[in-house]
């Protein structure tokens, strides 16, 4: 599937969604019989969301709330943990999350509407936790630049994570967030072959083009990290000092690392991956997987399922660990500002100071 990180739309799924499958003698020369098949092309629905703000009391992330523009990511990157999202709008978490995508253009409204509400006590929200803000289909909505400029009025903390080079098509408005110490953007970079990721997380920017945009986003002021995620055994681990050597000549000072994760649909989605890309390492990656889940393709514990265990895992970490000291790197997450938080109207207006 050229383009696409999945390899299927039907995937086991717990919610017992009915599968299709095609049959027939006609399948071995269904392409010389009737021609190549329809291209597989994004699908767009525009969703009134209701609320764009969601809370979580998780222990171990960093942030208490978040906002997901878009629902499904055009990116495909077939590892993706959001992928079992979509089952719960009886759709794919293989080639649907991918190509059956929503956008919230109210978005920016309902923002207003909930930093109005007299109650609410600012905190960095997050983008990017679970479908990529700065996806193909931002160039067309450009929600997240709304979002963006809501924060910026209400000298609202908000930090992102991204796999895509369009951050810095809002570089203005960053600028300014970080000026007041209002922001802080996560560029995650995978491996530096770009072949591998064509395959890996097909409609993401390109290494270089990642790289680039976190050189730009320091040369700005704006405060620029580095993800090495997710570190897979045996197919993107011999880029991890590589990945910190060249965000580091860029101006970057802080970087984080994050293993596989493989929950619930994910795990099979991305087992037939590697039978059709790596076939001859399958076993070896699932394998060095298992050994940090405690046997498993997945830990969904809070805290552990952030902590791999074992060997390959110890080692991973003491390599990102003298790497980030050799280069003068660190973990520590910035510290935003929320005392400069101005409550807006929830009919756009803002309120006088």
């Amino acid at each position: 599937m050229n383009g696409r990180g999945a390899q299927s739309a039907n995937v086991p799924q717990r919610f017992g969604l009915p599968a299709r499958e095609a049959d027939g003698d006609w399948l071995d020369s269904r392409e010389e019989l009737d021609g190549p098949g329809p291209k597989l092309r994004t699908q767009v629905t525009l969703e009134r969301a209701r609320t764009i703000v969601s809370f979580n009391q998780s222990p171990d992330i960093p942030f208490d709330r978040s906002i997901n523009a878009y629902r499904g990511c055009e990116h495909g990157c077939v590892y993706c943990y959001a992928r079992p999202s979509h089952a719960w709008h009886d759709l794919s978490p293989g080639l649907d999350f991918e190509t059956k995508l929503f956008a919230k253009p109210n978005a920016t409204e309902l923002l207003r509407q909930t930093l109005a509400k007299p109650g609410y006590k600012p905190k960095p929200i997050a983008m990017g936790t679970n479908t990529d803000p700065y996806q193909p289909i931002e160039g067309r909505y450009r929600i997240t630049r709304g979002v963006l400029e809501v924060c910026l009025e209400a000298r609202h903390p908000v930090t992102i994570t991204t796999k895509s080079a369009r951050v810095v098509r809002d570089l203005d408005l960053l600028a300014e967030l970080a000026s007041l110490n209002l922001t802080a953007v996560g560029v995650s970079v995978t491996s530096l072959d770009p072949r591998l990721s064509g395959i890996l997380e097909p409609r993401a920017s390109s290494p270089a083009k990642r790289l680039e945009a976190l050189e730009k986003l320091a040369a700005a002021g704006v405060p620029a990290h580095v993800s090495v995620a997710p570190v897979i055994p045996a197919i993107t681990d011999q880029f991890i000092e590589g990945i910190l050597e060249e965000a580091a000549a860029r101006g970057v000072r802080s970087a984080s690392w994050i293993m596989l994760r493989l929950p619930h649909e994910v795990a099979p989605l991305f087992r037939e991956w590697l039978a059709v890309h790596f076939p001859d390492r399958a076993d070896k990656v699932m394998h060095a997987v298992q050994s940090m889940r405690e046997g498993k393709d997945n830990d969904p514990g809070f805290f552990t399922r952030m902590k791999p265990l074992g060997v390959w895992a110890d080692v991973f970490r003491a390599r990102f660990r003298i790497a980030t000291r050799r280069l003068g790197m660190n973990e520590e997450r910035i510290e935003l500002d929320c005392s400069r938080f101005v409550r807006p109207e929830a009919d756009g207006q803002m309120r006088l100071l």
